[in-house]
């Protein structure tokens, strides 16, 4: 119940305005009961119905759930306060970030120049040279581009997909656990989160179908260095989930490649499978600069039409300034030698991880991408026994829906030396949360 919070207002408007600002303040906190509809119908002088339209919309909006007996209570991460991870402490090195190593992205950018004159850029959005380097980049990995267009970054790109192809209260699929923006992001727009679990080689085949059985009417994935598991599609894997997914044409298909450049690891897409209904977003943030905020777009028709359709509406374009600097970045040689150089890197120093905690006895998962997730029992105790050692990881709780505890540790700047020392810290702090945990 809601005791340290007084919920005001006489108007369905203004009951939910209030609920919201209690949220925003932090004084209605995720997971935090609202009053049952009769009760706080009765405490504010107003009708059962306004209260009930009241939830209903910031249910609709994303700020709370049902739960069935426990009611209705404040969403784990409500659409106006989405949940960011802590501070980092000073001094401690950064491995919950998901970063790339700052060693391996470009020390300068190319200049780039203003476009001439005042002119309307919604008649020609795209560059013609970067839509032809983006192109080539997916066809270098088999994707298809003959429908291609631009974003400011993969979320941009999936919020806008997501919002003119679902209508509010629609099934979504999503990776559990995922990346955590994504699962923000859903039910920000008004849409159910379904789960979908996932092992090695990505999301699972029965899991996904367990998921188009309840009705979703999208999945999102990623087919490489799934965050935070580091899953990667096998070619047998890549067979299952296109098997699964033909009896649902209708089923919009969102691949999610955020780290095509710096996996270290082949594709295995479905995109390529004739799906009827598909995305593929690829985004330049990871392997060439996190302020980068461009990405590209490949998909069927009918796709590239609603996602432009709302973009001309909307920013319109994606900056030619910004075009052009990843332009010239994609054709440098030296930054192409850079990011050679950085998934070659980033492989050996994940591997390094794995291999130290395997020989400790400590199973752990990242088979691809720059991040490795350790499977605990107390996730508040590792986190906080390995910043007394002078590491900072992620708890899971941000990457999960209803799977297992774990935390993420980012092996981006993680030299093989630092892994032997983590792995034995974490070995210890594993040993201690479990002798706590079990009394």
């Amino acid at each position: 119940m809601a005791t340290q919070y007084e919920i005001t207002g006489t108007t369905a408007k203004a009951i939910g305005s209030s609920i919201e600002q209690g949220v925003v303040d932090g004084k209605l906190a995720p997971g935090t009961a609202l009053p049952p509809v009769r009760r706080l119908a009765e405490r504010l002088g107003v009708s059962a119905g306004t209260v009930a339209t009241t939830y209903k919309e910031l249910r609709r909006r994303g700020i709370v759930m049902t739960h069935g007996r426990a009611g209705t209570v404040i969403a784990e991460a409500p659409a106006v306060a989405s949940r960011r991870p802590p501070p980092v402490p000073d001094g401690v090195p950064d491995l919950a970030g998901g970063h790339p190593d700052p060693a391996f992205l470009p020390a300068a950018l190319p200049t780039a120049r203003l476009s001439p004159g005042v002119r309307s850029h919604r008649a020609r959005p795209r560059l013609a040279g970067l839509e032809e380097l983006a192109r080539a980049w997916y066809e270098r990995d088999g994707v298809p581009s003959a429908h291609l267009t631009f974003a400011q970054g993969a979320l941009d790109s999936i919020a806008r997909l997501l919002s003119v192809e679902l209508k509010p209260g629609d099934a979504v699929a999503m990776e559990d656990p995922g990346y955590h923006h994504l699962l923000d992001l859903v039910p920000a727009l008004g849409l159910r989160s379904v789960p979908v679990a996932v092992d090695d080689e990505g999301i699972r085949p029965d899991a996904l179908r367990a998921a188009q059985r309840a009705g979703v009417r999208a999945v999102v994935y990623s087919p490489r260095a799934q965050n935070p598991y580091g899953g990667w599609f096998s070619e047998e894997r890549r067979a299952a989930l296109l098997e699964v997914l033909d009896g649902a044409p209708d089923v919009l298909v969102i691949e999610d490649d955020h780290a095509a450049d710096i996996a270290g690891v082949p594709l295995h897409s479905l995109t390529t499978g004739g799906l009827a209904r598909w995305a593929q977003v690829r985004t330049v943030s990871k392997h060439l600069g996190t302020d980068l905020r461009w990405g590209a777009l490949a998909c069927d028709r009918t796709t590239l039409a609603r996602h432009d359709g709302r973009l001309l509406l909307t920013s319109g374009w994606v900056s030619h300034v910004l075009q052009e600097t990843v332009a010239r970045l994609m054709t440098d040689p030296a930054t192409r030698a850079l990011v050679d150089r950085a998934g070659t890197a980033y492989a050996r120093r994940r591997a390094s991880l794995l291999a130290e905690l395997s020989a400790r006895g400590i199973a752990a998962h990242g088979a691809s991408g720059m991040n490795v997730w350790v499977p605990v029992r107390d996730e508040a105790a590792v986190v906080n026994g390995l910043r007394t050692r002078g590491w900072w990881v992620a708890a899971g709780a941000r990457f999960r829906l209803t799977s297992a505890p774990g935390v993420r540790i980012t092996t981006a700047g993680l030299t093989p030396g630092d892994a032997e020392r983590l792995a034995a810290d974490l070995a210890a702090v594993r040993g201690e949360s479990q002798v706590t945990y079990g009394g």
